[in-house]
């Protein structure tokens, strides 16, 4: 091998591309393969259970190409990666997770779905997929009459003693055709998409965050009877009653300030380094919205679409918001790659802090304050004097209608509400604290 070709071979070996003696010699390299346009079907396979998702791919090269997840009405949108000449690599957007998967020579995608967090131990999820096939769970032609309509409100009984004990799922059947959400006090599914067949149901999602199942009988009372699989994790058996008028506990209600106190305080680091506190001169007199959040939890980046846009058309009222990040690795230089991806994707103006590892007894110790924590995400509203006014466990999203209808309005009424208030005086502003408990 003359100088020149051993110079050209270690230039496509550092940028790991593997190219045989016929391409050094001008043979023309074959060209890389890639996914169809059009919709796809894809099955993980967890423990012995299938759980089917659907997408569709939009572009013909991995420069225009957008890999879109389909769940009833809701579409998340991913980029696409050629890795080498056969395989392809989908980061799911702020989920330190992707989708990584080899195109077979007859066009099936064969791979997996990985954890991407360091050092993390969690199981990969094989998967295939099958270009052209747009069902979920029944081939076209092969649906059994529905034994009942599900459409309506559940109430189910969860059976785990670390599960919320109870949950409502909102239905909507036409058909065999069936869609609907699950939610309990701390966030909902997002929207599941699924089928009836006979006296079987069964919904699937996957809209980034590990996958979710949830199957089951219809009982001769019309009750059900079933099991809730999340992803990577463990399932949770269920009954349900159809029961309409069935509620959640109000989540304002959850997490409070333990007696005697009315402020609350801390100390976090930003992504640069800088501790920032509560009670800096920034926050005085200003309304505060605290967001208690993770970039793993699907609710919060649904609460971040939500308060990222509100907070930019509302800043210069005088409020002010700050985002405390619990991440998966107790590591800020872990945190400033996956809360800068956050802040970036959904043009994130107000401060983003990082609490340390996502643990709930951890924040209830680094936030003593509270009564206890609950759920991520979780909305602390303090007015212009820092008292604490509102405390919001979880998020209703879109797809829960009334749930995020109610919650929507409510947000703007206090805030409107906090807003009108006059800004407290320098006395007032440097009241006693002693009520205040402060943060490690």
């Amino acid at each position: 091998m003359n100088l020149k070709d051993y110079l050209f071979k270690a230039k496509c070996l550092s940028a790991g591309i593997l190219l045989s003696g016929a391409a050094l010699a001008g043979t023309k390299p074959e060209p890389a393969k890639f996914i169809k346009e059009g919709v796809w079907r894809g099955v993980f396979t967890v423990s012995e259970s299938q759980v089917p998702f659907n997408f569709e791919l939009k572009g013909k090269d991995p420069q225009h190409a957008v890999f879109t997840l389909l769940n009833g009405t809701r579409r998340d949108d991913f980029h696409v990666q050629l890795i080498g000449k056969d395989s392809i690599f989908v980061k799911m957007n702020t989920y330190d997770a992707a989708l990584v998967a080899k195109i077979e020579d007859d066009g099936k995608l064969t791979g997996e779905y990985r954890s991407l967090v360091p050092n993390f131990r969690g199981n990969a999820l094989p998967f295939t997929a099958e270009y052209g096939k747009a069902y979920r769970f029944v081939e076209p032609g092969k649906d059994v009459k529905p034994k009942a309509d599900l459409s309506g409100k559940w109430e189910l009984k969860l059976y785990s003693k670390e599960a919320v004990p109870t949950s409502i799922a909102v239905l909507k059947q036409s058909g065999n055709k069936l869609t609907g959400v699950i939610m309990t006090v701390v966030g909902d599914s997002r929207e599941i998409e699924g089928t009836v067949q006979g006296d079987e149901f069964a919904l699937s999602g996957f809209t980034g965050p590990s996958p979710f199942i949830i199957k089951g009988k219809i009982n001769e009372d019309g009750t059900l009877s079933g099991e809730q699989g999340f992803g990577i994790y463990k399932n949770i058996k269920f009954d349900a009653t159809k029961n309409n008028v069935a509620d959640l506990p109000d989540p304002y209600k959850l997490t409070f300030l333990k007696e005697g106190y009315k402020k609350l305080d801390f100390t976090f680091p930003d992504l640069n380094g800088k501790s920032v506190s509560l009670s800096d001169d920034k926050y005085k007199g200003k309304v505060v919205i605290v967001e208690i959040i993770g970039t793993w939890c699907p609710n919060c980046t649904d609460q971040t679409v939500f308060l990222s846009p509100w907070f930019n058309k509302n800043q210069k009222r005088g409020v002010e918001a700050i985002a405390i990040g619990f991440e998966q690795k107790d590591s800020l230089e872990y945190a400033k790659y996956t809360l800068g991806k956050l802040r970036d994707k959904y043009d994130i103006k107000y401060d983003i802090l990082f609490g340390g590892l996502a643990d709930k007894k951890l924040v209830a110790q680094k936030l003593p304050a509270i009564n206890k924590f609950i759920a991520f995400p979780t909305t602390i509203i303090i007015d212009r004097k820092g008292e604490v006014r509102e405390i919001y466990t979880g998020y209703t999203g879109t797809v829960t209608g009334k749930y995020y209808d109610d919650y929507e309005k409510k947000f703007n009424k206090v805030l409107d509400e906090l807003l009108a208030e006059p800004e407290p005086t320098a006395t007032l502003q440097n009241a006693d604290t002693s009520n205040t408990i402060k943060g490690k």
